[in-house]
């Protein structure tokens, strides 16, 4: 996969929140996202699995016992504004039929495609108005449900370990809960595999351990109205760890109408 010798500075970060059991019709559509990708020659595509979210099918989490697993699936693609606008309108939307779509800014400070790339100084990119490099998607094929295209959003992440428990349960799943019992879109859990928090120990899984307190991610998208809801709550839950947030364009928020939870 090329790219740009010089591919550093503001780029535009793309989001697709799906799950692993999507298909169309055969084969995951993450899988064909990534093809996509790299047909189109953009800088490159990675894939983050999940272990347990809330979405357009309810709670949805890792099972043994299930040959078809429907568990969360994050692919983030970097490039260039009007590569990624390209890419959209392109193969992307034939593609996806469910899912959010979100953009946001990345400041690409290194990109190193070959071992022999020389090493450069690393500097932080200057603050931006939010948004404000962001591509304008227009088109009818994505005003649908309540979200707007190009509505503003924000993209809340919270950094807790595996280990960590809130009313005798783990904490990232009564988080997730929370997160449907406010009604936010949804909510993906993801499960690093090495990290250190507040307390600055190193955790890294390995082969023989059974368990390890290794870094958990939450990611929750929605907008500033919703997310305002979660807050206090989380105050409240998490004891050690880190919030952040960051404003993102919410592109697209597609669910089918059986798809949507039954009322408790």
């Amino acid at each position: 996969m090329s790219a740009p010798e010089s591919f550093g500075g503001e780029k535009v970060l793309l989001r697709a929140y799906l799950q692993s059991a999507d298909r169309v019709p055969h084969i995951p559509t993450y899988e064909r996202i990534v093809q996509a990708a790299r047909k189109e020659k953009l800088a490159g595509a990675t894939v983050l699995r999940g272990t347990l979210g809330t979405g357009y099918h309810g709670i949805i989490q890792s099972s043994n016992w299930s040959m078809v697993q429907h568990v969360p699936i994050v692919v983030e693609i970097v490039d260039s504004a009007d590569k990624i606008a390209s890419f959209i309108h392109g193969p992307l939307l034939k593609i996806m039929d469910r899912g959010m779509l979100t953009l946001e800014r990345a400041a690409v400070i290194m990109y190193r495609h070959a071992r022999g790339d020389q090493p450069e100084a690393l500097r932080l990119a200057a603050a931006l108005k939010p948004l404000s490099t962001l591509p304008r998607i227009e088109g009818q094929s994505l005003q649908v449900n309540q979200m707007k295209i190009n509505e503003n959003g924000i993209l809340l992440r919270v950094f807790i370990g595996e280990s960590d428990r809130f009313e005798n349960r783990p904490l990232y799943e009564a988080i997730v809960q929370k997160v449907r019992e406010l009604g936010l879109a949804g909510a993906t859990v993801l499960r690093g595999s090495e990290g250190f928090g507040a307390n600055s120990v190193v955790h890294k899984a390995a082969l023989l351990e059974m368990s390890a307190d290794l870094p958990i991610v939450i990611e929750s998208v929605d907008v500033e109205e919703k997310i305002q809801l979660l807050l206090p709550h989380l105050e409240t839950m998490v004891k050690e760890g880190m919030v952040t947030m960051e404003y993102v364009m919410i592109l697209m928020h597609r669910h089918n109408d059986d798809d949507a939870p039954a009322s408790p």
